[in-house]
């Protein structure tokens, strides 16, 4: 059987979640970001805090 992180491998890949200010939406960019993805995330301009927050967690410095 195949490794679940192996299905899931994303390392150079991109993905762009809408909505990523949500619970949802945060969840999936944090599971694409653990599978190597790069991640692009998007909310409403309302929820912007919270889209930099989970930029700055997917992407951390260093």
């Amino acid at each position: 059987m195949i490794p679940t992180a192996e299905l899931l491998a994303l390392t150079g890949r991109r993905a762009l979640v809408t909505g990523a200010t949500g619970t949802i939406g945060g969840a999936i960019a944090r599971r694409l970001a653990e599978a190597g993805a790069e991640v692009v995330v998007h909310g409403s301009p309302a929820s912007g805090d919270r889209a930099e927050a989970l930029a700055a967690e997917l992407d951390p410095p260093g």
